[in-house]
């Protein structure tokens, strides 16, 4: 039996064989594409090839794709775990031609592999066509052989023409085209009937692979013209070919899935392999790694909160397997995953102590949120007098990530129930949030050109590494409002695409150029440049005067001064970078960057704040590379080639078979398409702003350089001359002159208590002698003038101590608030609890509170109302002793 890792070695040694250039996997994060918010299909790292926008030095490649479908359209978070093929995470094996062979060959492959190399029975084997592709079925028929009854046409099945399973289009106008799907006969005694039937949905026949023939460019009226060059995209889930070809019906049942939920088993000390959470958990480990992996970490929105989602809900299933320890489970899934993957994937055995440290980390964050949502379950049950509705279950959900079930459970344990018509309101609020959460996902991409105008268009020459000015520009495309124009006139908005230009387009967290576009009687200000489709350099600004039409030639010129200032940041970034990954360790990796004229912000991944002696250390190893003046060289190479000598690649960045490689001495070497200094002494100065956490791991430093450096210190020496000026003194003796400061409040401080502590005193014992006596238990209400919370405390305790069996509840009014304590001791306990109390006085206020039977804090607004509270404490202590 082949292993899942022999499968996938088969699978890209087959296509090597037959001139296949084999591409290694693109990250889950897909490269300057707005439009997906994860890499779901092995196609996606090779759109711009299949749209003409890129060119690439081989015709034929074949990969095998790690793709996450776990948020926005493709969601199947809820199944996985609970079906036989639902994954978040899953690896898509694909064979491309981009202009080579078509149909014959992508078919004669296809059965060449299945059959001759894997000896899959052919009689198992049934395919699909669109109903139209005559070529397709002929080939399938005649060439290979199928049987017609064994070849099955599909039609437009979804309301519109070319609607259809078996065609395939990358978006409502562009390239498109037929496919042909081969499935898998599993046998007559699993219920499901063919495709086409009314019976499709079964498990008896599974899809195994897709083979997409792109052969039309659709237009905007619908019509279909022929592309000059037809390619084909195929895709097959490895998992699914595994379990074919392993004889398993469910692809949890394949020998990767079962090394993993024996190892889950293992950790939650269960024999029962059959249990659905050890399926949840083996799955979801992949795609939490693996999304680490690619430098996505868990936060509260975007791909974050999707994969704090994914996290979550293993952490539950292994909670619900009782596998709970102090410093967390779930990560010590990754090992395991590890063993299985890690030669396939070595990036995974790479980054395993990273993931490990992330995914404890949620763990342990989680474990908080849920403790704080059992707190807030508690309140919820009081006000619902032992019962939850709907808009508690849903805001336990959302805010402390407490799921249905779970609450459910609780609440039977503590003989609670949810009210009637609960879950209906929860599911309500539920698919409101999932509108919302939809609308959030869309990553639109509103710098996504029409797929017409990227076939038709050459992307833009970048001509700003040696020049900040450009003559002869041609206006290529003329953008309005997000639709395409012929012209624009004086006082309108838009964008303007030329040909080449020297402006630089935002990217790799360096801001876009500003300058002005002209000609005879035309200026175009530019107030920013954009990329557009991810190769065009869009000039956003306004028509000054004059008219721009398609065709128009134009001088372009940057502002010189503004990106002088840019390119010191952006260089000294690499430097930072380098420094951190020195004085932290090599775990650093670049979670973001903002390469602006005034600032850069470097996000980086840590799990702990840069103490104040390691961020001196990062500026003095900076700046000594500033000092060393080492030559900025520039390299173009070969991507395997730029890795070979040592450049590092950065998160969310697409790079492409040729690459730029920036080396600033044996110090900091990287691939880098930004703009950048000749030398490093041309920052001159480097100096760290502030420090700080923005998530989970995602640490920030903000620095400024050069000029802005300078301006820095010289505003922090301003500040330190009038804090001198205000302490009677110099920046020399400043630090002298503060501890004195601060001595001698602490000094006035230390006496203030003491006056406040014999005030309490007197207090409490004028109080003492004013208590009434209910059955043996003295009691005690009082509004106290001028005590903060802390004297009020201890008021209340003195008075316990004092009086013995005794029930207190005093009151400090400030500024028209009210703060409260409550306090209950001796035999009063049995039957007084003094957070009833206080909840009780607190609800007359318009406060809150709660704490121990024996003390409990709160507060709420000061006025008539909280003097009537408390003359009637003496009767609810009386009603409550009786």
């Amino acid at each position: 039996m082949k292993t899942t890792n022999e499968i996938r070695r088969d699978f890209l040694e087959f296509f090597r064989a037959k001139g296949h250039e084999v591409v290694p996997s693109s990250p889950l994060v897909p490269g300057n594409d707005p439009t997906l918010l994860f890499t779901n299909a092995g196609m996606v790292q090779f759109k711009d090839v299949f749209l003409g926008a890129e060119k690439r030095s081989y015709k034929r490649a074949v990969s095998s794709q790690r793709c996450v479908r776990a948020g926005g359209k493709h969601n199947d978070l809820d199944q996985v775990g609970y079906t036989a093929r639902h994954h978040t995470f899953f690896e898509m094996l694909g064979n491309f031609s981009f202009g080579d062979y078509f149909k014959r060959d992508a078919i004669a492959y296809a059965w060449e592999l299945l059959t001759g190399v894997w000896g899959l029975p052919a009689e198992r084997l049934l395919v699909t066509v669109y109903h139209t592709d005559d070529e397709a079925y002929g080939i399938w028929k005649d060439v290979i052989g199928v049987p017609a009854e064994r070849i099955v046409r599909i039609g437009d099945n979804k309301g519109a023409p070319y609607a259809s399973d078996n065609f395939w289009q990358m978006a409502d106008t562009g390239p498109c085209g037929p496919c042909s799907e081969i499935f898998y006969d599993h046998g007559a005694h699993i219920p499901g009937g063919p495709p086409g039937s009314p019976d499709e949905d079964g498990d008896r026949f599974i899809e195994i692979w897709n083979l997409v023939f792109m052969q039309f460019d659709r237009q905007p009226d619908g019509t279909l013209v022929p592309l000059p060059a037809p390619c084909v995209d195929t895709g097959m889930g490895l998992e699914r070919i595994a379990a074919v070809l392993q004889h398993v019906h469910s692809n949890y049942e394949i020998d990767l899935f079962q090394a993993l939920i024996r190892a889950a088993a293992e950790l939650a000390g269960t024999q029962d392999l059959d249990n659905k959470s050890l399926r949840v958990i083996a799955d979801h480990i992949r795609a939490c790694s693996f999304l680490i992996v690619d430098g996505v970490l868990p936060s509260n929105e975007g791909r974050g909160y999707v994969l704090r989602r994914i996290i979550r809900r293993a952490v539950r299933h292994v909670w619900k397997l009782g596998a709970l320890s102090a410093d967390g489970a779930f990560w010590k899934m990754v090992a395991p995953l590890v063993a299985q993957m890690g030669e396939a994937y070595p990036e995974l055995r790479a980054k395993q102590a990273m993931v490990e440290q992330a995914l404890r980390a949620e763990e342990a964050a989680f474990a908080q949120t849920l403790d704080a949502g059992m707190q807030r379950l508690e309140g919820y049950l009081q006000k619902g007098q032992g019962s939850l509705d709907g808009e508690a279950l849903f805001q336990l959900h959302d805010t402390y990530g407490c799921p249905p079930d779970l609450i459910v459970d609780i609440l039977r344990e503590k003989h609670a129930a949810l009210a009637d018509g609960a879950m209906a309101q929860y599911e309500a609020l539920m698919e409101q949030q999932r509108e919302r959460a939809r609308a959030a996902s869309k990553f639109a991409g509103a710098n996504a050109l029409p797929a017409e105008w990227v076939v038709r268009l050459a992307p833009t020459e970048f001509l700003g590494y040696q020049a900040l000015s450009a003559d002869d520009c041609r206006v290529v495309a003329l953008v309005k409002d997000g639709r395409p124009v012929e012209q624009l006139d004086a006082g309108e908005e838009g964008v303007v695409i030329l040909h080449h230009t020297p402006f630089y387009a935002e990217s790799g967290g360096q801001v876009g150029d500003t300058g002005v576009l002209e000609a005879q009687g035309v200026r175009f200000e530019v107030a920013d440049t954009q990329k557009f489709s991810a190769v065009f350099h869009g000039h956003v600004g306004r028509v000054v005067s004059g008219t721009i039409r398609l065709g128009d030639s134009l001088a372009a010129h940057v502002d010189g001064d503004r990106r002088a200032a840019i390119v010191l940041n952006h260089s000294a970034t690499h430097l930072l970078h380098a420094a951190l990954r020195r004085v932290l360790g090599e775990h650093v990796q670049q979670k973001g960057s903002l390469v602006a004229p005034d600032r850069l912000r470097f996000d980086f991944s840590h799990f702990q704040a840069v103490s104040p002696a390691q961020l001196a250390e990062i500026e003095a190893l900076v700046n000594a590379q500033i000092r060393r003046n080492s030559e900025a060289e520039v390299h173009h190479m070969g991507m395997q080639e730029a890795l070979d000598f040592g450049a590092m690649a950065l998160f969310g960045e697409k790079y492409g078979e040729r690459v730029r490689v920036l080396r600033m001495g044996e110090f900091s070497t990287e691939l880098c398409g930004g703009t950048h200094v000749s030398r490093t002494g041309d920052i001159g100065l480097f100096k760290i702003v502030s420090e700080s956490g923005v998530a989970a791991g995602v640490r920030r430093i903000e620095a400024v350089t050069g000029q802005g450096a300078l301006d820095y210190i010289a505003e922090q020496e301003r500040r330190l001359d009038q804090v001198a000026a205000l302490l009677g003194g110099s920046g020399a003796d400043v630090v002298d002159k503060l501890r004195q400061l601060f001595e001698r409040q602490k000094k006035l401080e230390r006496e203030l208590e003491s006056l406040k502590a014999r005030a309490a005193a007197g207090t409490t014992a004028d109080l003492a002698a004013t208590a009434a006596d209910i059955d043996g238990v003295k009691v005690v209400a009082a509004r106290l003038e001028g005590l903060d919370p802390k004297a009020l405390r201890e008021a209340v305790d003195q008075l316990k101590h004092k009086l013995g069996d005794t029930v207190v509840l005093l009151a400090a009014a400030s500024g028209g608030k009210a703060a409260l304590v409550a306090g209950v001791n001796g035999a009063a306990l049995g039957k007084v609890k003094a957070g009833e109390l206080l909840s009780h006085v607190a609800g007359q206020i318009g406060g809150k509170g709660g704490g121990r039977p024996d003390m409990a804090q709160g507060g709420g607004e000061d006025g008539p109302a909280l003097v009537k509270a408390l003359e009637g404490v003496r009767d609810w202590v009386a009603r409550r002793l009786q």
